[in-house]
């Protein structure tokens, strides 16, 4: 492509269209919401629930193991896909479709079936149990998603909260994603779709394999329920909540991929994780949800305009307008220098984050 027809590609990009020979068209929008942040900038003052840290980081003290507290049991387990009804396998077609973005690094919207196709997976779930757990007694807990990023640094933080009467003795259910990323991907199909979907399969399929294997009772209460992940795994916490308040009223969110990464894309979401602060939560009535969030001035595509609908930190930045707005019980970390999911961050943010989340349970 020549320097002209980049330009007029890019061009033509911005006012909504795609040229024919760059392949498939992206989604067309709704008008964009006047009354959310344009600019990926950090929150205009700190508040009571808008925060700014970095830019230098330093682990907090609760996440280094105590030998002189209770410690809690780790197990790890495999589930296959051939078991699964809701999510039996999908694999990324590798080739033009997979490979294909535009200047700003979004995957062309090709259909489905030119994206995936039929396949195996192999999803290793991790469980901590705290000692302080009494078998027979229904337990809260926090399911997280890309398990085997989070249970180490989880295990020994919950151990210390634990015992310092910080937070109630959790149970953590941290499933891996079906494998790979984005759009075509079994990640991408669990984790950036807008459905009930995989909070079906973590309901009818992951609880029970738990509590079956490890002779556990989860508590049904949703104030005793929470979700998290990081980036594709925290749009995945907040959809678990969003379709089912009933089951979940608390998520904690590290560079939420509130962006267009939708995969199939839905006509009644056109830009996927976007719609949240676009148009779901600001025409939806307020959900009995509690989120934590962080995102890095430095996340993933923070330079890009917003018509990309693609750039971290102005999403995070309009989700927690968004919530602002409606009145959410929310919690926003603007983290400086900080990149997608930066570990130093997620270190000394994790205890206080955790605290926050679960200050009044159980509720009298």
């Amino acid at each position: 492509m020549n320097g002209m027809d980049r330009k007029r590609f890019i061009t033509s990009l911005l006012a909504g269209t795609v040229l024919a020979a760059a392949g498939p068209a992206l989604a067309q929008p709704p008008a964009a919401n006047p009354d959310l942040p344009k600019f990926p900038t950090p929150p205009p003052q700190v508040t009571a629930e808008n925060s700014i840290i970095g830019p230098v980081y330093a682990n907090a003290p609760e996440t280094v193991p105590n030998p002189n507290v209770p410690q809690g049991d780790v197990f790890e387990f495999v589930m296959y896909s051939d078991e699964s009804k809701i999510y039996p396998g999908i694999v990324r077609i590798e080739g033009e479709q997979s490979a294909k973005r535009d200047p700003y690094g979004n995957r062309m919207a090709w259909p489905a079936e030119q994206l995936s196709k039929p396949g195996p997976y192999v999803r290793h779930v991790y469980v901590y149990i705290p000692r302080q757990y009494k078998r027979g007694t229904p337990a809260p807990f926090m399911v997280v998603q890309d398990g085997h990023s989070y249970i180490n640094r989880l295990a020994p933080t919950l151990d210390n909260l634990i015992a310092a009467g910080s937070v109630p003795a959790m149970i953590i259910v941290a499933p891996d994603s079906g494998g790979s990323d984005a759009q075509g991907s079994e990640r991408g199909l669990e984790y950036d779709t807008l459905s009930d979907r995989y909070s079906n399969w973590v309901e009818q399929e992951l609880l029970p394999a738990v509590a079956k294997k490890y002779d556990v009772t989860f508590t049904s209460d949703p104030e005793g329920r929470a979700a998290m992940g990081g980036s594709s795994g925290a749009i995945c916490a907040w959809t678990m909540a969003w379709f089912h308040p009933e089951r979940y009223h608390k998520v904690l969110s590290y560079s939420g991929t509130f962006v267009n990464q939708a995969s199939p894309q839905d006509p009644k979401t056109p830009r996927g994780g976007w719609e949240y602060h676009e148009t779901l939560i600001p025409r939806s009535p307020k959900k009995p949800i509690r989120i934590w969030m962080e995102v890095g001035e430095k996340d993933l595509h923070f330079d890009d305009p917003e018509n990309t609908w693609h750039n971290w930190p102005l999403a995070n930045n309009r989700m927690a307008a968004a919530l602002k707005k409606k009145g959410y019980d929310y919690k926003f970390v603007w983290a400086r220098e900080a990149h997608h999911v930066d570990p130093r961050v997620v270190m000394q943010t994790l205890p206080a984050a955790l605290e926050w989340l679960w200050r009044d349970y159980p509720r009298s």
